[in-house]
C-alpha cells in the first residue's frame, strides 16, 4: 500500500506551546522573496501567501527540519529556534 505524503505527516503529532511559536517572521519583511519561496518549498505547508503579497507562517505541524532556515537565512525575515521542551514534533513512524 503506497501512502500520500499528506497520510504520512498525519501519522505524526505535534505539541502547540500556545503563545510561544518557535517560528516567527519579521513583518517588515513579511514580502521578501525568501519567505515567498517557503509557500512553494517547505514540506509541512506552514508558509501562505497572503493577498496583500505578503507571506505569514503557521508553526503547528512544523516538521523542525530546518529548510526555512537555510532559505531565509542572511535575510533576518525569519526568527527560527527549537520549540521548548516536550513541544513540537512528536514523529510516531519516523
Amino acid at each position: 500500500m503506497t501512502l500520500k505524503i499528506e497520510e504520512k505527516l498525519y501519522q505524526n503529532r505535534y505539541r502547540v506551546a500556545e503563545g510561544e511559536p518557535h517560528v516567527c517572521i519579521d513583518p517588515s519583511k513579511a514580502d521578501s522573496e525568501a519567505l515567498k519561496a517557503m509557500v512553494n518549498i517547505c514540506p509541512a505547508g506552514c508558509y501562505v501567501a497572503t493577498d496583500e503579497g505578503k507571506v505569514e507562517v503557521v508553526p503547528d505541524g512544523c516538521l523542525e527540519c530546518g529548510t526555512c532556515r537555510i532559505v531565509c537565512q542572511g535575510t533576518g525575515a525569519l526568527q527560527w529556534g527549537y520549540p521548548q521542551g516536550g513541544y513540537g514534533i512528536l514523529f510516531k513512524f519516523g
